[in-house]
């Protein structure tokens, strides 16, 4: 599903990545791991698209990704750094806007599921939830559309034990449905319990 060759990039001169290739498979999971500031939330940036790469090729389905192409926005799904709110909307509003805006069959019933599984205030304003419950939301985003890729930097950030388990139990359904998932994380036993191969950025 997705290839990265010879991905490189750098700021002012100094190389944060270097030379990184791999692939992902559908119902493949790979984790990015590294310490702090090794290139890890870069990698995810420029195989989303938001980043340009100073050279190397990321592809999505054989063809080159492009963020623009409506079908790369149809295929995947990413949770980059904190999430954008939409702040004037509720917690179901934000979700079921949108659910509707990437085609989601059962709009209504996919957003009751999800709420429901991260325990998530339905009718409270963004602004108003912790941080924790901020991070949940946009897990919740990702998981309210449809998706063949799940991009995710560290994904365990502000859950606690409970939450681990429920995140790599997630992860784990994902993959059997088919889904690929590149995801970051400092997490050992997210690690262990999710991801079928590491890299290191």
């Amino acid at each position: 599903m997705l290839t990265v060759s010879g991905l490189c990039k750098s700021y002012a001169g100094l190389a944060v990545l270097t030379d990184v290739t791999f692939t992902l498979f559908p119902g493949e999971a790979v984790a990015v791991v590294g310490p702090n500031g090794a290139g890890k939330t870069t990698l995810l940036k420029c195989v989303a698209g938001l980043e340009e790469p100073d050279s190397g090729l990321v592809e999505l389905d054989g063809a080159p990704l492009r963020e623009s192409d409506p079908a790369v926005r149809a295929a995947m799904a990413c949770l980059l750094d904190d999430a954008d709110y939409f702040p004037d909307l509720s917690v179901v509003d934000h979700l079921t806007l949108y659910a509707h805006a990437h085609g989601t069959p059962d709009v209504p019933g996919t957003v009751a599921s999800v709420l429901q599984e991260l325990d998530l205030p339905a009718d409270q304003l963004p602004v108003t939830l912790s941080s924790g419950q901020r991070h949940r939301l946009g897990l919740a985003s990702c998981l309210v559309r449809p998706r063949r890729l799940l991009l995710l930097d560290e994904p365990e950030q502000r859950l606690d034990h409970a939450g681990r388990s429920w995140l790599a139990d997630r992860l784990t359904k994902e993959k059997a449905s088919g889904t690929a998932v590149l995801f970051t994380s400092h997490d050992p036993d997210l690690i262990a319990a999710v991801a079928d191969r590491q890299i290191s950025a």
